[in-house]
């Protein structure tokens, strides 16, 4: 898998941009100087740099060496430092109550095992009072053909993840159509679904 990404990030520029993600970006505010982030599958850095820029310590874990290496290069050109990592996140060391935010961008790679083994890793990671900022794709995304998996089953809905984080508090969870306009593999109209959740 990790060799298939590597082939993907090869590419000259960035293949989701150097900008951070709008939903991210529309959650500044709670965002606190000095706390701990986890952007998970952050690839080239896009998500982590910007974290790093509003003075959080974030770690950026991805599979690929490649987009780990682009992740590190943005970090030096936007004067930020950033701690990364490659690994197979679902193999990795997640730590427990480890992390004050994880910032979870697109990371529909995994199927639905997976990623009930992801959301537990998550819900571990995260100290009490943690907060989990995650955007996907709704299975509708199949019909526009604008970024993200091919599979109906790794994509999310409204009821799955109320189902599974239904013992946290739910801030914020909506979905809604939007244009995208992430590099060139995220461009275009867009089915997506947010969720703000604060862990116990």
């Amino acid at each position: 898998m990790s060799s298939i990404w590597d082939e993907r990030y090869a590419m000259d520029g960035y293949l989701f941009g150097t900008q951070p993600n709008a939903f991210l970006l529309s959650q500044q505010a709670f965002l606190k100087q000095g706390t701990n982030c986890l952007a998970v599958a952050d690839g080239e850095g896009r998500n982590g740099v910007w974290l790093a820029e509003q003075g959080l310590r974030v770690w950026s874990v991805d599979m690929s060496a490649v987009a780990s290496a682009k992740a590190k290069r943005l970090a030096r050109q936007r004067g930020v430092e950033l701690k990364t990592e490659v690994a197979d996140l679902l193999n990795w060391e997640w730590g427990d109550n480890r992390f004050d935010v994880v910032a979870a961008i697109f990371i529909q790679f995994a199927g639905p095992e997976q990623r009930e083994q992801m959301f537990g890793y998550i819900k571990r990671c995260l100290k009490p009072g943690g907060l989990l900022l995650l955007q996907g794709y709704t299975p509708r995304q199949l019909e526009y053909g604008t970024g993200g998996p091919p599979l109906a089953e790794n994509l999310y809905t409204e009821p799955m993840l109320r189902s599974a984080f239904a013992d946290w508090g739910i801030l914020h969870l909506r979905e809604h159509d939007d244009v995208i306009n992430e590099g060139v593999a995220h461009h275009g109209m867009s089915a997506l679904i947010d969720l703000v959740a604060r862990k116990p």
